[in-house]
């Protein structure tokens, strides 16, 4: 019968619970990752929200900034395509993706008043900031947009 030092079973088992922690890891760390991976997609996108929705509440105020036009029209349309080019600029970062649409009309609450509406939108789904996990594609918005209007008296306009 052979005699086993008695260190060399200690190594055994030092090695067998090295094994089954290198197991462990192998199953844990796929779905650690993707958690991580969640929260920083999801960070990003909330990022993205935000500077849409400042670009476009910089837009709106760049609507009240005078241009110099002939008529009530005119000036409206000046002011729409100034609060588009101010937007898009705020949003630079998120590249020629951002698009944006200015529009004037009357309140909805008070028709002796001329409102102006920016609208910024993102496609997200076509042009994602980090690039999505198979599956959690599902999970995310197709389109980013943030709406800001602001109030013009027309009598104010010219």
């Amino acid at each position: 019968m052979r005699r086993v030092p008695r260190g060399a079973s200690r190594l055994r088992a030092a090695r067998s619970a090295a094994g089954s922690a290198a197991v462990e890891f192998a199953l844990v760390f796929p779905l650690l990752f993707t958690v991580l991976y969640g929260i920083v997609t999801y960070s990003v996108l909330f990022v993205a929200e935000q500077s849409l929705t400042l670009a476009a509440e910089e837009g709106a105020r760049a609507a009240l900034d005078y241009q110099n036009a002939a008529s009530v029209a005119d000036a409206l349309s000046a002011r729409s395509s100034n609060a588009c080019n101010v937007a898009s600029q705020a949003a630079a970062w998120l590249g020629a993706y951002a698009r944006c649409a200015a529009q004037s009309q009357s309140c909805s609450y008070d028709s002796a008043m001329d409102c102006v509406q920016v609208t910024l939108t993102y496609d997200y789904a076509s042009h994602p900031i980090v690039p999505t996990l198979p599956l959690l594609s599902l999970a995310l918005p197709s389109t980013l947009s943030s709406v800001a209007t602001v109030q013009l008296n027309p009598e104010n306009l010219l």
